[in-house]
């Protein structure tokens, strides 16, 4: 198939991935809202969302050694729909987690913990792989979305990684990796210390 048409046919198909996503914005927009009128505190932040471009899609399909087709998408990526969710707290990234597990047209397929278990470089977030019908005029859809959440602290280290990354074409400077490795742990260190503080907070 030529690029242009199947790039045509992503840019048609990927209308479930927008959909899916929305659904997902929805649900947790409903929780946060919820939180903000009943309880003292608001577990989210803020919520950003993205669905990947037909030439991103295609071109990881390539890297995968897999042809442009979007059915073959569907079931080997899991990250072409996203929703970020940022949170105060630590502890508020696993209520988030177990409020979307309880919802019983979510299903958890994935979780990959780099809260527990951070990646080399200090990475920290939680990594949620979802699935959520999208019901249509004239079919029902059963979508995955990546969900990541993650803490302000992880929030604010990730994005300046990713910029740095960008700037010299994942080719860092040594130094720079140890100062981001470093600049991690910090993150965590100020994640724990306020945790501790919220905690104090809640129970007085």
């Amino acid at each position: 198939m030529e690029t242009g048409v199947a790039d045509d046919l992503l840019r048609r198909s990927l209308v479930v991935y927008k959909f899916a996503v929305e659904e997902l914005m929805t649900k947790l927009r409903i929780l946060s809202e919820e939180f903000d009128l009943v309880h003292r505190h608001d577990p989210i932040e803020h919520i950003t969302q993205r669905v990947k471009r037909p030439d991103a899609i295609l071109d990881k399909l390539r890297r995968k050694g897999l042809p442009p087709d979007l059915a073959l998408a569907a079931e080997h990526l899991d990250d072409v729909a996203g929703v970020r969710v940022v949170c105060p707290f630590v502890s508020d990234v696993y209520r988030v987690r177990d409020m979307l597990a309880r919802q019983s047209d979510v299903e958890i397929l994935k979780t990959k913990d780099y809260i527990a278990a951070p990646k080399p470089n200090g990475y920290r977030s939680l990594h949620l792989i979802v699935r959520i019908p999208v019901f249509l005029s004239d079919r029902v859809e059963h979508v995955k979305v990546e969900v990541q959440l993650r803490t302000i602290a992880m929030d604010f280290w990730a994005t300046l990684e990713h910029k740095l990354f960008y700037k010299y074409d994942d080719q860092v400077p040594a130094g720079f990796v140890e100062e981001l490795t470093s600049s991690a742990a910090i993150a965590a260190e100020l994640d724990a210390r306020m945790e501790s503080l919220h905690q104090r907070i809640q129970h007085d």
